[in-house]
């Protein structure tokens, strides 16, 4: 079965588009062989794949490489080169005149990159010596004709080539196939050894490490399960490995449900470009303190992986700066960055107030207005991106997102010819956003002229084949069932009074992975929503078989934490589950309330002897407010034989197997308003495994969650338009 467009146009990989001499030319074969491997389903190709050996001091680079489950791997490297300019052959030489370089070894080259890509592969048990490995060479330039006339072919070493001609049939698999020269030979792989081969080539994750702690034996249920979540590791998600892979020329937006991997996905995206770029100025930027540490160490997962383990990230050396969007004395941020580099320094008549991400707007604003920004960054990667936008117009900066204008003006251009296109790459989840109600358009980033070179005349794909912007579909983190209830309960799906916030047109809908009946343009008409299994592939419905969502209501908070308590010690005890990483406590409500809860819950666990952690605390039974500033660790979330008692706010980018939502009340007698139940969406997908939500007393939105999780993957509703707010940009495809 052939594959859709979309499919076509994902599984061709263009690492990124360079401009040199002759590109033109190897453009022609690129796209020739895109055509010729349309309808193949197991298989990628790649434009420029670079891999590197021994810190970089060597790089062979594939001019196009073909990953294929029957073929095997083929490389094809390309020599732009008339025959005029071939003088003589010698061996496997080429001499040349009028020409880059005298002599050239076009197939020796070709072997030598295929090969350390097969050394790869027999590394692997599984792999070892069953991937077919072929190369040729392609002249676009040159014809069969030609190269006979002048008796090359004659060569003993005459190697295998694509000539002009052979570009234009319509048979080019079975030429390519038929003519490669064999550097291996093979099999048709097994569709496990398929998927190593696929990881070898794009790793979409990296290499997850063994717990080395043993736990109890025999396992208990929930230890068994977590063993086996520990061990599970997708199949290959075509559109990460586009995302991970690919430099994109100009900007970039893409759009992950939760759980979809943006996070792991950015890392991976800066660690390449720094790899492929070291002297590029790169920032990773992010909100949350607490993912500091884990993006430092997601970055140099990734540089030991595309260095065959020999170069790891060096914070205080790279060009690669992973910040903090806003930044203090002792650990810089994208904000502080800017000002310190070009000596900014703003006096203030009166206090900053309001949330971190207003004073943060604010002082970008004023930034903005002030000063002329100079450009300090070749690259800057925003994770977290609906955590620096705003509604409130004041603090804007002529109708633009502050934040993200101040990063935009400290770029620079991609090329000296097109000063207005830089890199920028911003993902976000707009369900997750906790301080606005509308996700910021790419003319609110960009402006009105220059948000066109995401979409408008500009087209969906930069030349070679990299998107402008994605929209991830796939949840790896959190299941399903679990997740389908964080949509229709901080959407208010079936609220009996309508949705409160919502996607209401099936196109986005369907890039976020749902399926939908009905017609969103008719009000009153019958809309059912459902999430196949393919797009939450996390594997946890068959390992366990009880419930993965628990909803319980207590009569009083003393109930609510004493039972608390008494499901973490059983966790602990008996279902062999870590106090910390494994299981995770969030309080919900207003500040106030979430604060006072989070102190009763940890006090109540220390009560029945179990250690807690705060967030940002020195050790563990600790809480921050009683700590001096410089005993602070505003960058950890987790602390060993703790479990972590978190709010809402630090606990986003953090996950657990076990999750407990304490302080449902908090949301239901207020259950109008978005941002409250955007607490719940965000905190139900903090989970990878269970969820236990609870809450004190009755109310009407108690009903509202038990036939949520009764619908389980499935919801069929009434539409009315969202009351609040509607989500969603045009995705271009």
């Amino acid at each position: 079965m052939g594959s859709t467009t979309q499919e076509y146009k994902l599984k061709f990989i263009t690492t990124e588009p360079i401009h040199f001499p002759g590109q033109k030319a190897e453009q022609k074969v690129w796209d020739t062989v895109r055509s010729a491997f349309y309808n193949r389903d197991n298989c990628l190709c790649f434009w420029t794949y670079p891999i590197f050996i021994k810190d970089k001091q060597l790089c062979y680079e594939p001019d196009i490489l073909i990953v294929d489950q029957e073929f095997g791997v083929i490389v094809i490297e390309v020599k732009n080169i008339f025959i005029n300019q071939i003088t003589y052959i010698k061996g496997y030489d080429w001499f040349t005149e009028k020409f880059y370089k005298s002599p050239i070894n076009a197939y020796s080259q070709a072997k030598n990159q295929l090969q350390q890509l097969i050394n790869y592969c027999n590394q692997r048990s599984l792999l070892k010596h069953k991937v077919r490995a072929k190369a040729l060479v392609a002249l676009p330039s040159i014809t069969e004709k030609q190269w006979i006339e002048r008796g090359f072919h004659e060569q003993m070493s005459c190697p295998p080539i694509l000539f002009q001609e052979h570009l234009a049939k319509t048979d080019l698999v079975e030429i390519i196939i038929q003519n490669a020269g064999q550097v291996q030979g093979g099999k048709f792989l097994k569709d496990e050894e398929w998927n190593l081969l696929q990881k070898i080539v794009c790793s979409p994750i990296p290499p997850i490490k063994p717990d080395k702690k043993i736990r109890p034996k025999p396992i208990a249920p929930h230890g068994q399960v977590i063993e086996q979540l520990q061990q599970w590791v997708s199949s290959t998600d075509i559109e990460q490995i586009h995302i991970g892979m690919s430099i994109p020329p100009g900007p970039q937006r893409i759009r992950g449900i939760a759980g979809s991997g943006k996070t792991v996905l950015l890392c991976q995206k800066a660690a390449w470009m720094h790899w492929y770029h070291p002297d590029w100025d790169i920032a990773l930027v992010f909100f949350t303190r607490s993912l500091y540490d884990q993006a430092v160490s997601l970055v140099n997962q990734w540089l030991k992986f595309f260095s065959n383990g020999e170069v790891e990230y060096e914070p205080d050396k790279s060009r690669l700066k992973i910040l903090h969007a806003w930044g203090e004395d002792n650990q810089p941020g994208l904000y502080s960055t800017i000002c310190d580099l070009q000596n900014i320094n703003l006096i203030h008549n009166q206090p900053v107030i309001g949330s971190p991400t207003e004073k943060l707007a604010y002082l970008c604003k004023r930034v903005l207005a002030e000063y002329e920004i100079k450009p300090i960054f070749d690259a800057i990667l925003i994770d977290e991106g609906q955590d620096l936008a705003l509604d409130e117009q004041q603090l804007k900066f002529e109708d633009k997102q502050s934040i993200y204008w101040l990063s935009w003006q400290a770029l620079r251009p991609v090329a000296a010819d097109t000063p207005d296109v830089k890199r920028l790459i911003w993902a976000y989840d707009e369900a997750q956003s906790l301080d606005a109600l509308s996700v910021p358009t790419s003319k609110e980033i960009l402006g009105t002229e220059l948000s066109q070179i995401l979409g408008g005349n500009g087209g969906a794909w930069y030349e070679g084949g990299i998107r402008k912007a994605y929209a991830m579909r796939h949840c790896y983190r959190t299941p399903g069932n679990i997740l389908t209830a964080a949509h229709a309960i901080g959407m208010g799906w079936l609220r009996p009074e309508g949705m409160l916030t919502g996607i209401t047109n099936k196109k986005d809908w369907e890039h976020i992975g749902y399926e939908v009946e009905g017609d969103f343009r008719k009000i009153g008409e019958q809309i059912t929503i459902s999430r196949p299994l393919k797009h939450s592939p996390n594997p946890v419905h068959y390992f366990w078989k009880g419930d993965l969502l628990k909803f319980n209501i207590y009569n009083s908070c003393e109930d609510e934490l004493e039972a608390l308590s008494q499901k973490i010690r059983q966790n602990i005890n008996d279902d062999g589950l870590k106090p910390s990483r494994d299981i995770l406590v969030i309080a919900l409500g207003t500040e106030e309330e979430s604060i006072n809860l989070q102190k009763r819950a940890a006090r109540t666990l220390q009560k029945h002897g179990i250690n807690f952690y705060i967030p940002s605390a020195l050790d563990i039974n600790q809480f921050p407010e009683e700590l001096s500033s410089q005993d602070k660790r505003p960058n950890q979330f987790w602390k060993e034989e703790a479990v972590t008692v978190s709010r809402i706010y630090r606990a986003k980018g953090n996950e657990a197997y076990m999750v407990y939502l304490i302080g449902f009340n908090n949301i239901a007698k207020n259950e109008s308003s978005v941002s409250l139940r955007n607490q719940l969406f965000v905190a139900l997908t903090r989970s990878k495994a269970w969820v236990n939500l609870s809450g004190v007393g009755e109310y009407t939105m108690c009903e509202e969650v038990r036939q949520v999780i009764k619908n389980g993957s499935s919801f069929s509703f009434t539409y009315k338009k969202p009351l609040a707010r509607i989500i969603g940009e045009e995705i271009l495809t």
